[in-house]
């Protein structure tokens, strides 16, 4: 749906929970979410579509498909072959401050992110793979160096792998989704990828992108997490004690999202946080997105893509 062969998936239990995963925009779980998503339709569009499908499919006389009993070893062997994988992925990883790293710090450097501090970065989070293969419709098409990024649940725990493709020289690698995240067996991924140590700080960023968290934590020197996209952003669950920052990426309209997804995924999570007792704000490119550009993060900010006349901040009780 964003280009590729590869950018959205159907899960393995597609016919039983009828969920999928766009690498762009998130994970979603169950059916009505996923049409909600495909469609740009609200719940009660959604539930009134699945009804008329019931009823025409009952009118003509269509019998519903008989649910199939649950393959339990083969799903066992299944999320043990995801563990397997995971832990193949991270074994084989160094630190990024590694002299063997050279070209992950290219790639940084090549992506206008300044001066690096990584004595503030949790190099168990972050890590660099001297050579990872890169699939394509489940096959093997070559390995690349790459960056890996652990990915949290909401307790924490590490459940994933995110993965972006680099070559030798620091750019990108030449490849349909350079940037992907592995397969996971875990309940949530609204943990974010904890990047910047936070140490005794009372204040904790958030932001969608590694590169923007990194970025943000370069230029403005506080501790930051990255979600990995709009939807985990979203859906993101800080740890107790600390007030939130969210540098939201300022998107185009789309018919989904009518003021941006970054926007308006950054507005959600505000209004949770306030909500539950956590104090939030936001802060968001001000300037307008320049033409042939289909939005602008705090990376294009602080690289001086856009100008920015001050920060805007919007806090919501």
């Amino acid at each position: 749906m964003h280009g590729g062969v590869d950018g959205f998936r159907l899960f393995k239990d597609f016919d039983e929970t009828g969920g999928g995963v766009c690498n762009t925009c998130g994970i979603y779980h169950d059916g009505y979410s996923l049409l909600m998503w495909a469609n740009g339709w609200d719940f009660k569009t959604t539930h009134h579509a699945l009804q008329e499908l019931l009823v025409a499919g009952n009118s003509n006389n269509r019998h519903p498909t008989k649910t199939r009993p649950a393959a339990k070893k083969e799903n066992e062997v299944d999320v043990q072959s995801i563990r397997d994988s995971l832990n193949h992925v991270w074994k084989h990883s160094i630190p990024i401050s590694s002299p063997l790293a050279r070209s992950a710090r290219m790639y940084f450097a090549n992506r206008g992110i300044g001066q690096i501090d990584y004595r503030k970065i949790d190099e168990t989070m972050i890590r660099f793979s001297p050579s990872l293969e890169y699939y394509e419709d489940g096959k093997m098409v070559k390995k690349y160096p790459a960056i890996v990024t652990m990915v949290c649940d909401s307790d924490g725990r590490p459940s994933t792998i995110h993965r972006t493709y680099i070559t030798n020289n620091g750019t990108k690698a030449p490849v349909q989704s350079p940037k992907k995240m592995m397969r996971h067996c875990a309940n949530d991924l609204f943990g974010a990828m904890r990047i910047g140590l936070a140490g005794n700080s009372k204040v904790l960023a958030v932001t969608e992108g590694v590169e923007t968290a990194l970025a943000v934590m370069s230029a403005f020197k506080i501790p930051v997490w990255a979600a990995g996209n709009a939807y985990l952003l979203e859906n993101f669950v800080p740890p107790k004690g600390v007030d939130v920052v969210v540098y939201a990426d300022k998107d185009r309209p789309s018919k989904q999202h009518q003021e941006g997804h970054g926007q308006s995924s950054a507005k959600v999570l505000l209004k949770r946080l306030w909500s539950e007792g956590v104090k939030a704000s936001i802060k968001i490119p001000e300037n307008d997105i320049p033409q042939g550009m289909k939005s602008v993060d705090w990376l294009d900010v602080i690289n001086g893509v856009v100008d920015q006349t001050y920060t805007k901040k919007t806090a919501v009780r």
